[in-house]
């Protein structure tokens, strides 16, 4: 149970990271964020998919919905911030912050979390369905 406890703490604050991070895009101007994406070299229609990745994987996050998938997207976002972004400013002042978000994401993506997990609802009503 304890296991439990912790996944939950780790998923839904994870979740609301992403989602605040995603709003702020939205708030400040996605097209600002597409311009900086290429400014580093990135292509600015990237900053969209992010955006909305974190958004909606922020709130599906807190709902227990896709853990993993969820999971897995936001690795992939930490990892190109981490290279691309944060690693050339150290790692005190660049990398340490997003470095603990992808160990949170690495492991709900090996674990999951099920603990007031919408997931946990639909397997338990799939799980009660009999077939005749």
């Amino acid at each position: 149970m304890k296991t439990e406890i912790g996944a939950l703490i780790l998923r839904v604050t994870l979740g609301v990271i992403f989602l605040s991070h995603g709003l702020v895009k939205f708030q400040g101007g996605i097209e600002n964020v597409a311009g900086w994406f290429e400014s580093i070299g990135l292509p600015g229609f990237m900053a969209y998919g992010i955006t909305i990745i974190e958004v909606i994987g922020g709130i599906a996050l807190i709902l227990g919905l896709g853990t993993k998938v969820v999971s897995i997207l936001f690795s992939f976002i930490l990892l190109v911030a981490i290279v691309k972004v944060k690693f050339a400013a150290g790692f005190l002042d660049g990398y340490a912050y997003d470095l603990i978000l992808l160990a949170i994401a690495v492991h709900l993506t090996m674990n999951g979390s099920k603990l007031f997990s919408l997931e946990q609802v639909f397997n338990k009503k799939v799980d009660s369905v009999t077939f005749n």
